[in-house]
């Protein structure tokens, strides 16, 4: 990925903990230096799209804009480790950690009008909203017998070559516990996940990390999310396809929107907002097929050419699952518990 001069990105170091609520404890480091700019924290995947807006904005503004980099559940555990001294002004990351961040308390009402979006890309509270949609997907090497469906990841041919980004750290991750759950039923999802582990090469907190080791050969299988996956086919060459597997009822994957959320006491708490309504105009949304693989949230804006089509394929067939994300919280902690006991990781 290419790196302006006036944005500092790094990536985040694993949280090393299953459950959500020790994920939010763990967690060090400070944030990039931002005394003269805004510091976002970013799940990864939006990085090349972001750093073009960045420098569009500051360009127009004067303002300079920061992105650090990781897992869904780490930059919120980072964003919580900090919070006597706040470093970040805008927290980005999946559901349901942008639930979690606003349950505990991390974001402030951000003020921005976003009635655009449909209701479920924006909280009813105003702490955060959707500035790109996005499903979840597996991803598969051309290498080997293409998997088809979720009983295909259980050959032996793929013995230690499948990895996933790990469930309570990454929001790909927790997704993927999700839909399985939703698909073959609680106890079930957790009997097949320890199955799987025979073919599991072990955790990873950032399901951006998996994809390269699809492209060279390392994995044969990971999980990711289509405007990622896409992205990295796209714009850098990355082998692979993605794929959405097969279950008995057909196939489902699960909404997996990019949250956006002004953090509590951000220290440059005007020019993140500034830049929030920057990225959600529509001028910006209009540029999320070419320029990132991503859906806009907007009712007025209509995607169309081949990037839009690109994403419409990866969808083809299958059932989009949206999960009450307030519901999903109250029971994840325990989930991922059983998940756990379940692979032994």
């Amino acid at each position: 990925m290419g790196h302006h001069p006036l944005s500092r990105r790094g990536f985040l170091t694993a949280a090393g903990t299953l459950t959500l609520g020790a994920a939010l404890a763990g967690c060090g480091g400070t944030g990039p230096s931002g005394e003269d700019g805004v510091v976002v924290y970013s799940a990864d995947g939006l990085g090349d799209w972001f750093e073009r807006q960045f420098e569009a904005f500051r360009e127009r503004t004067g303002v300079a804009v920061s992105i650090v980099e990781g897992g869904s559940g780490e930059v919120i555990a980072r964003a919580a480790k900090e919070i006597s001294n706040p470093q970040v002004d805008l927290i980005v990351t999946l559901p349901p950690f942008i639930q979690k961040a606003a349950q505990d308390d991390l974001l402030a009402p951000h003020g921005i009008d976003v009635s655009i979006l449909d209701p479920e890309d924006r909280d009813a509270e105003g702490l955060f909203f959707s500035v790109v949609r996005n499903y979840f997907t597996m991803i598969r090497s051309p290498q080997g017998a293409a998997p088809e469906t979720w009983e295909d990841l259980l050959r032996e041919d793929l013995r230690k070559k499948i990895q996933y980004s790990t469930p309570g750290q990454s929001g790909d991750g927790t997704a993927m516990l999700l839909l399985l759950q939703q698909v073959l039923g609680r106890e079930e999802a957790h009997e097949y996940l320890g199955r799987l582990q025979a073919n599991n090469v072990g955790p990873s907190s950032s399901t951006g990390r998996l994809g390269p080791k699809v492209s060279t050969g390392e994995l044969l299988v990971a999980n990711s999310d289509v405007q990622m996956a896409l992205n990295a086919i796209e714009a850098e060459r990355m082998d692979y396809e993605t794929f959405i597997p097969a279950h008995a009822g057909g196939r489902t994957t699960v909404a997996l929107p990019y949250a956006m959320g002004l953090a509590k006491n951000a220290p440059h708490a005007d020019g993140a907002r500034r830049l929030m309504e920057f990225l959600v105009s529509a001028e910006v949304q209009q540029s999320l097929p070419s320029a990132a693989r991503g859906e806009s949230a907007r009712r007025d804006v209509v995607h169309e050419g081949p990037d839009a089509e690109r994403i419409a394929a990866a969808l083809d067939g299958a059932e989009i699952w949206s999960p009450d994300w307030n519901d999903v919280l109250t029971h994840l902690d325990s989930d991922l518990r059983d998940y756990r006991e379940a692979t032994q990781q």
